[in-house]
């Protein structure tokens, strides 16, 4: 029997990287980078999506340059906004399900609790309204969607938080943290397997749940938290670390403002789906493994 084939937009990224890793020959895959499939070009995506026979579309590229887009907006809107409404009445006029990723940013971090799926949003930038944007255009193409929230993702892959502390801590003497923000550590590994076992149940049962979700890791940490974790791993296996330093978010101004509060409550995906975040140390020690 073959297997099924899934589109992956945003291969290259951390959960698409994270997805080809953690496919163990499931699907048939097919990731293309930016000179195959342009997600700033409609007519590109429509071309691509129309060249084979998919089961799913997994929609996990984006513009994730969050200050950069308080500048290029007209970017950010295209990719995050517009791409994913493409993509989603593409697979709507096919029946095929379409899982899309999302980010925190679509809140404003004003709650003193988790956000549930069903709080208003409130984007504080660009980069925030233009993927609230891309969720409003994936609903309203009206097909077998799966909105997935997240945050705070790490990996082995790219760019992320937990490569920038390990080179900074090896570079200096002292290093100053964010400690007002707080939010969940979030493995693309985990995001990845979470996307696949969705794709599989959405693909085999047409009644599945559809609709928004949010995965993150279980608990909560600040980003010094986060980086005072990370040093204390690394300086177990001998690594150099600096002096780790609590600062506020007023200390370290940014073009784009972030959230005060990117937790994200997961009871929904556990009840639906019974899937089950791990606790945030859990999956950063996976991610340390793989960089220390």
């Amino acid at each position: 029997m073959s297997r099924p084939a899934l589109l992956v937009t945003g291969g290259s990224g951390q959960v698409g990287t994270g997805i080809i890793e953690s496919n163990r020959d499931r699907f048939e895959i097919v990731a293309p980078g930016r000179t195959e499939l342009d997600l700033a070009d409609p007519v590109s995506i429509e071309k691509f999506v129309g060249s084979h026979d998919w089961s799913a579309i997994i929609s996990s590229g984006a513009y994730t340059a969050v200050d950069k887009a308080e500048s290029d907006e007209a970017a950010a809107f295209a990719i995050n906004g517009e791409a994913p409404g493409v993509l989603a009445r593409l697979a709507a006029a096919r029946n095929i399900p379409l899982l899309h990723i999302s980010t925190d940013y679509v809140f404003d971090g004003a709650k003193d609790r988790p956000y549930s799926e069903g709080d208003p949003v409130a984007p504080l930038g660009i980069y925030g309204a233009s993927k609230e944007a891309g969720e409003r255009a994936v609903r309203a193409a009206g097909g077998p969607h799966i909105i997935l929230r997240t945050a705070w993702v790490v990996s082995p892959w790219g760019s992320n938080f937990v490569k920038t502390m390990l080179r900074l801590g090896a570079e200096r003497e002292q290093l100053g943290v964010v400690a007002d923000q707080i939010g969940c550590p979030t493995s693309a590994a985990d995001i990845a397997e979470t996307l696949l076992a969705l794709a599989e149940r959405l693909i085999v049962d047409p009644a599945a749940p559809t609709g928004t979700y949010h995965f993150v890791s279980e608990g909560e940490a600040s980003w010094h938290d986060l980086a005072a974790y990370i040093f204390d791993r690394a300086r177990a296996q001998g690594r150099k670390v600096p002096q780790l330093n609590a600062i506020a978010t007023a200390d370290y101004p940014t073009p784009a403002k972030r959230p005060g509060n990117s937790r994200l409550a997961t009871g929904l995906i556990r009840r639906d789906y019974g899937i089950s975040p791990r606790p945030w140390k859990a999956a950063i020690d996976d991610v340390l493994d793989r960089l220390i």
